[in-house]
């Protein structure tokens, strides 16, 4: 059975909480892009912490049964991405989250309050 939007970006969210993310941001998509319905957008402190979050959203998105397909960067783990189809996983360094600013490239979109 195939997963909803909401129910990968709960798991995304939480793989990033669990790896202590930083600043974790949820982007609402729908109605403005084409792209994915959401971005989660984050921030670790080392390349090694990046790479902790990455695996871990990668690691539930194969418990979960839901196809990964694309995950780029982590070798470098400067900016990792990890597209989930309906969701989107950006996982940067935090030297260089600011200097990309994708939540202001996508102001149009709604931020995503967690109850």
């Amino acid at each position: 059975m195939s997963k909803s939007p909401e129910e990968i970006l709960a798991f995304v969210v939480e793989a990033a909480e669990d790896k202590k993310a930083a600043d974790v941001v949820t982007l609402n998509l729908q109605g403005v892009s084409l792209i994915a319905d959401y971005f989660v957008i984050c921030h670790g402190n080392s390349e090694t912490q990046v790479q902790a979050i990455a695996s871990e959203a990668r690691k539930k998105a194969h418990e979960y049964g839901v196809t990964i397909r694309g995950y780029e960067g982590i070798d470098t783990a400067r900016w990792v991405l990890l597209d989930l189809g309906d969701v989107v996983l950006h996982v940067f360094h935090r030297d260089d989250r600011e200097y990309y600013n994708i939540e202001r490239l996508w102001s149009d979109a709604k931020v995503v309050e967690r109850v």
